[in-house]
């Protein structure tokens, strides 16, 4: 039994009028799927919104105020705003992940260059509005604190913050596929040689015990874990923007004094 993993496979390579090379890999395939669904979704669901709403409109206003309710208990109610991309950076996380459960598209958070570029963009939204709120050396002040020696360590965990997250949800989504695999292919490996014995030739070479076991796995690893990602990947995102906007009446305390 040949078991191979490999990254995200290159399907096609063009030049652009001769000024530079485009690949197209499956996780770019995946991901410009993933935006076509949020787009045509958003644009059937917010159509024909009416005063007195039918079942799907109350179940979407539902979803909408669970995710407002959400970011104004999680960044404070001065920071709603970033409600939009809240949740439209969960939905791409969800929706990449369980995008493999198709068959034909790879999972788009399984490719770490999808990932770490969601967790460079929290970054610079942290330090953006850090050196907006601070200012721009008040924002390298705060590296020295508690005391003046912990510097070299506040910039190791600044960096790390945004590597952490990327390989968090990178790892969880990609480990799951390459332990559903191998599971997959130990079942086959098993089957045959638990049912090689019997004489029909047909009934042997039927992987038996490959149906249903990676079905219940999928349910975990795709759409459990996927969801459990998604959540945990949203949430740091907003626990680490929040802190940098905190209140205006924070902000006026800490100039005053």
């Amino acid at each position: 039994m040949s078991i191979e993993v490999t990254g995200p496979k290159i399907l096609w390579e063009f030049s652009f009028f001769g000024l530079f090379d485009v690949t197209i890999t499956e996780t770019v395939l995946s991901s410009c799927v993933v935006m076509l669904i949020l787009v045509i979704g958003s644009i059937l669901l917010g159509r024909n919104l009416k005063k007195r709403p039918g079942k799907k409109q109350v179940l979407l206003e539902k979803v909408v105020t669970m995710l407002y309710n959400m970011v104004r208990d999680t960044m404070g109610a001065h920071n709603i705003r970033f409600a939009p991309y809240i949740g439209a950076l969960f939905c791409s996380s969800l929706l990449g992940t369980l995008i493999s459960m198709t068959g034909f598209f790879r999972s788009a958070t399984a490719d770490i260059s999808t990932t770490i570029v969601w967790a460079l963009i929290t970054s610079v939204l942290v330090w953006f509005y850090s050196i907006k709120n601070q200012g721009f050396f008040g924002w390298l002040k705060g590296f020295t604190e508690p005391i003046v020696v912990m510097t070299p360590m506040n910039i190791v965990s600044e960096v790390a913050q945004p590597v952490s997250m990327a390989f968090r949800h990178f790892g969880n989504v990609a480990g799951g596929s390459v332990l559903t695999m191998l599971i997959y292919n130990a079942l086959a490996g098993l089957s045959a040689m638990v049912f090689g014995w019997i004489p029909n030739a047909i009934i042997s070479a039927i992987p038996i015990l490959q149906v249903g076991i990676p079905a219940i796995l999928s349910l975990y690893f795709d759409l459990f874990s996927g969801f459990i990602q998604a959540l945990v990947f949203s949430m740091l995102t907003m626990v680490y923007v929040g802190a940098a906007c905190p209140p205006p009446a924070e902000k006026s305390g800490e100039s005053n004094s």
